[in-house]
């Protein structure tokens, strides 16, 4: 079966090297063009390209996919399947219908939950306690068609975004793998969605970063946990961007001042009052122009005392 993989970002990588492991005939890679990255602007490749490369696989890199010079190219290859994970374009239906088969996606979500380009941040944001993958059958609609495949995992109690992204990465593979096989030997079944049972799970912007202490302090943690590793969660100190990067929930106490520092609690860190009662202890920060460290270490250094407030 002759496979053209579209994808770009690294959660597509555990996939494609699996395929190639398992020696599937993968014609070409369908990946982002070279964009310039850091401070010298310098061209740099995609995760997917890179293990291409390796595996000298040819490699095609369209600004769209809206052409019709493109469409003509992929047709050449004579693919059974269309295989695409995290590639960043929307498929036009001309370029859907070109495979022999159809087209599938893997979607870091149980779907219909969570459809749309942030699944994974959002359900650790959204205190979630499970979560999967999906492969489905493409349809023209944003991750709304059938699916062949469903496997879920329990989100762990204090996973971050980050994390859970390289986990379901590897077990988006394992199902990917299955799928494949079953529609090799044409034994698969295609489960419409319930539209009535979605949700959607938005790009993320910048400003969703900005930490809110007066909601509760699990949303607060959550929230820390599902913005990484981008935008991350931020508040401001002394007027500089304070970076927080790990939290843990405190026992409730009587609530004063929302984004007061309660307390500093010697080896641990420094602790944030929060809405409804509840505190949170700042882990790991880093603040504007500084490193990243322990929250304690740096409440030593910047003379932080009970009573400071974080943010406005």
């Amino acid at each position: 079966m002759r496979i053209i993989f579209f994808g770009t970002s690294s959660f597509a990588v555990p996939s494609l090297e699996t395929l190639i492991k398992n020696k599937l005939d993968i014609a070409c890679v369908v990946t982002q063009p070279d964009r310039k990255k850091g401070r010298d602007l310098l061209p740099a490749i995609s995760p997917v390209k890179n293990i291409a490369i390796e595996n000298k696989i040819p490699v095609f890199q369209p600004e769209s996919l809206k052409t019709i010079a493109v469409v003509n190219t992929l047709k050449q290859y004579n693919a059974d399947i269309f295989i695409v994970i995290a590639y960043g374009q929307i498929l036009p239906k001309e370029v859907l219908n070109i495979p022999k088969i159809f087209s599938i996606n893997l979607h870091g979500s149980l779907l219909p939950k969570y459809r749309g380009a942030a699944p994974i941040n959002w359900a650790v944001i959204n205190g979630e306690k499970a979560t999967g993958v999906t492969v489905m059958k493409m349809s023209e609609e944003l991750d709304a068609g059938p699916i062949i495949l469903r496997k879920e995992t329990q989100i762990k109690e204090d996973e971050d975004a980050e994390q859970l992204f390289v986990r379901l990465a590897n077990v988006g593979a394992s199902a990917l793998l299955e799928v494949v096989n079953h529609i090799k030997e044409n034994n698969y079944y295609l489960q419409d969605q319930d539209k009535s049972q979605a949700t959607y799970a938005p790009k993320l912007k910048k400003e969703d970063g900005l930490i809110d202490w007066k909601k509760d302090a699990l949303s607060v943690h959550n929230a820390i946990r599902g913005l990484l590793p981008w935008p991350g969660s931020y508040t401001t100190f002394k007027k500089k961007l304070l970076k927080i990067f790990k939290t843990k929930i405190m026992e409730k106490e009587k609530t004063s001042r929302i984004g007061c520092v309660s307390e500093i609690k010697k080896g641990e860190g420094i602790i944030v009052e929060t809405g409804k009662g509840g505190r949170v202890l700042i882990e790991e920060l880093q603040l504007e122009g500084g490193k990243r460290m322990g929250s304690y270490d740096f409440a030593l250094g910047h003379q932080i005392q009970e009573g400071d407030i974080l943010g406005k």
